[in-house]
């Protein structure tokens, strides 16, 4: 072997060893980053636009689908607790494509931004997403929201009517569901979506998901990406379950359901283990107008777990939906 032919392996392996140093070092101050990536690789793939903006004081950061027909609706859509505008993309592709789609992160939550002791419970989160309607100046939209998003959606239609058209409640948050192993965690002060280590990770998927196949990937080392994340979140994510799962006003979405007049769909996983899906007969009894869609394939994140469906039953509200 040549000396310079010897070098340059000697300089190859060096400059690959400083490239996984460098990509560790990253995972491991910056875990986000890693996750940023993969968002990155999907929102590009489904042709979506970033907007960031300041409303009333706040930074907000969504992506959006413009749809093909300018007098069709925009349907903004609010993600769960611990979740993100990226919760909605599987559903993005079985969306009529003439609609606009509107995917914000709520503030506190993903890129949007986050105040220090700053209250996150549905209260005052359904007046941030009033806010940001108004922002959008989109007319009454289509609201949908999933988990906690769907206590806020509730929320905002019934106070805002003006700004809501028709409503969707994914296994939404905010009423007296039946007993189960989650609510109890809550109720007792935990948090049954911490994440600590690589098995906890795996409950927390497991509660999550019905199906073992319709879980997002994590290969390596996205699953350590991950793990890091929901440790350095844990804090916030204990300080808004105590409001959402805990306080007063725990039960102000099903409280206030009774007000919505909308068109409205209820859409439930059969197996959800987080919201029981006896809270959609409780949503129900409050809103006689709604139609009530069980999945029997899902959990929790329907909305990931048979987005067809899912898409099927929001073109019905958009088409079909009769007002109160």
């Amino acid at each position: 072997m040549s000396q310079p032919f010897a070098a340059a392996l000697v300089a190859a392996a060096c400059v690959v060893v400083i490239g996984v140093a460098v990509f560790v070092w990253v995972l491991l101050r910056q875990p986000r980053q890693l996750i940023r990536a993969e968002y990155g690789r999907q929102r590009r793939r489904l042709r979506l636009a970033v907007h960031r903006v300041r409303i009333d004081g706040l930074r907000w950061c969504w992506t959006e689908r413009t749809g093909t027909d300018a007098s069709a609706p925009t349907l903004v859509m609010l993600h769960g607790y611990t979740g993100s505008k990226e919760n909605w993309y599987r559903l993005v592709p079985e969306l009529d494509a003439r609609y606009r789609l509107v995917m914000p992160d709520l503030p506190g939550w993903g890129d949007s931004e986050r105040i220090a002791d700053a209250d996150h419970g549905f209260v005052a989160e359904a007046a941030h997403v009033a806010a940001f309607l108004r922002h959008l100046d989109a007319g009454p939209v289509v609201l949908l929201g999933h988990s906690m998003g769907g206590g806020i959606a509730a929320l905002v239609a019934a106070k805002h009517p003006d700004l809501v058209a028709r409503v969707g409640l994914l296994d939404a948050a905010g009423v007296h569901f039946e007993d189960n192993a989650f609510g109890l965690a809550v109720l007792d002060g935990r948090n049954p979506f911490g994440i600590e280590n690589t098995a906890s990770m795996e409950q927390y998927m497991s509660v999550l998901f019905h199906e073992r196949s319709a879980r997002p990937p994590l290969p390596w080392p996205g699953a350590i990406a991950f793990v890091r994340h929901r440790r350095a979140e844990a804090a916030f994510e204990q300080s808004v379950l105590d409001r959402i799962g805990r306080s007063d006003e725990r039960f102000a979405p099903g409280d206030a359901a009774g007000d919505i007049r909308q068109p409205a769909v209820l859409i439930w996983g059969a197996h959800d283990a987080v919201i029981d899906p006896s809270a959609m007969a409780l949503y129900a009894q409050r809103m006689p107008q709604a139609r009530q869609v069980l999945l029997d394939r899902s959990g929790h994140m329907t909305l990931m777990e048979q987005p067809r469906e899912v898409a099927d039953a929001v073109h019905w509200l958009i088409e079909r939906g009769t007002p109160a």
